[in-house]
């Protein structure tokens, strides 16, 4: 009878260490993926997750890339500084669904270092985020915070809408550019 208590006891203990097991490694308290954007489970102890959520990647092949074109402003082609004229120089961008966002994200860098000796500038500010960028039956809405309005003049602010239409024109399903400052568009962008 000895033998049969001592035989269930140790299975007993062996299952409540195997559960004890199980819940700690479960990920009861963490962070899952549901429907593209990060939801608690549980109570996790760490951050939400900053990695994309719901992006699936192979990485058995690389990341396909393509040239595009983005437009500034250059001193020897327009020596005038017509406000309008703007020129292309090449960027390579992943080529995927968010094409024209890389795009204009590329084209908030601003020139590198060999495009200014090439006489290379943009008019935007340094640290303008792009807020949004959607895409409905070839009209763009760019959407960028307010850093992009600090300055002035009409030449500056015509260069600057140069300097995005033009880049996002490049691409054969854009009819038309709206760009807003916060949301809005009536007043964005003016001297």
């Amino acid at each position: 009878m000895n033998k049969k208590i001592f035989f269930v006891i140790t299975i007993l203990m062996i299952l409540v260490v195997a559960l004890a097991i199980v819940r700690l490694i479960s990920g009861e308290d963490d962070w899952i993926c549901s429907n593209g954007q990060w939801v608690k489970h549980g109570a996790p102890s760490a951050p939400a997750p900053t990695t994309g959520c719901g992006v699936i990647k192979n990485v058995d092949k690389p990341e396909e890339m393509t040239t595009v074109q983005i437009f500034w402003n250059n001193d020897i082609f327009d020596a005038e500084t017509s406000c309008t004229s703007v020129f292309p120089v090449d960027r390579k961008v992943i080529k995927d669904e968010n094409i024209m966002q890389s795009t204009l994200e590329e084209l908030l860098k601003g020139p590198t270092d060999q495009e200014k000796q090439e006489h290379y500038f943009t008019s935007i500010n340094s640290d303008v985020v792009l807020n949004s960028l959607i895409v409905d039956d070839g009209v763009v809405k760019a959407d960028f915070n307010k850093r992009i309005e600090e300055g002035g003049g009409s030449c500056w602010v015509t260069s600057i809408r140069a300097e995005i239409t033009q880049t996002l024109m490049q691409f054969l399903e854009v009819k038309e550019v709206i760009i807003s400052v916060e949301g809005r568009v009536e007043d964005a962008l003016q001297p």
